[in-house]
Formats: C-alpha cells, structure tokens, sequence
C-alpha cells in the first residue's frame, strides 16, 4: 500500500516489516481505537441521561392506566371471531331514558 499525498506520503510501502512502519501504524490504530472508546463512553452516559430524565427509548404511550382499559373494553366485540356487546333495537316509538 502507498499514500500518495498527506502526513504519511514520506512512507512508501505502510506494509513493509520495519520497525519505524510497524511504530507508526499501531500509533494510528491507537488512536482510534482511543476515539471510539471515549464515542461508547459518551453515548452509554448519554443513555443513563436520558432514561433519568425518561426520555429514552421513544415517545411516552397515548393511553395508559384507566383510559386504556376503557377503549380496550369498548373495543371489545368489534374485532372479528369477539362476540359484540347487546344491541337493543327499539320496536315502537321513540325510546325515552328511565330516571
């Protein structure tokens, strides 16, 4: 391998077997290796931020708790292969509501 232009257009062949071409590419992987591991250290913290605050891992639910047990329960029957819920069809007149 040859680089042509940059910092290391001195080294003419990065895959030969001297010491300064070895020294030198484990320099540079080192440093990113370095580099990634403080991008992971970031994130990981940048996580644990966010789930204290509960702001990871999406947007909260629309319903929770009481209400959706409501639209579950009214829901209930609509779905094909569910019984519905009774229909009462009034025979005569208008229906007038008991008090």
């Amino acid at each position: 391998m040859r680089v042509l232009s940059g910092p290391l257009s001195n080294f003419h062949d990065l895959a030969a077997n001297d010491a300064t071409t070895a020294l030198l590419i484990n320099v540079i992987t080192a440093v990113g290796q370095f580099q990634r591991d403080i991008q992971n250290e970031l994130t990981v913290e940048g996580i644990a931020a966010a789930e204290a605050e509960g702001r990871y891992r999406g947007r909260p639910p629309a319903l929770a708790g009481s209400r959706l047990e409501e639209v579950r329960s009214a829901l209930t029957g609509l779905l094909p292969g569910q019984p519905g819920p009774p229909v009462l069809i009034p025979t005569e007149g208008p229906v007038q509501a008991s008090s």
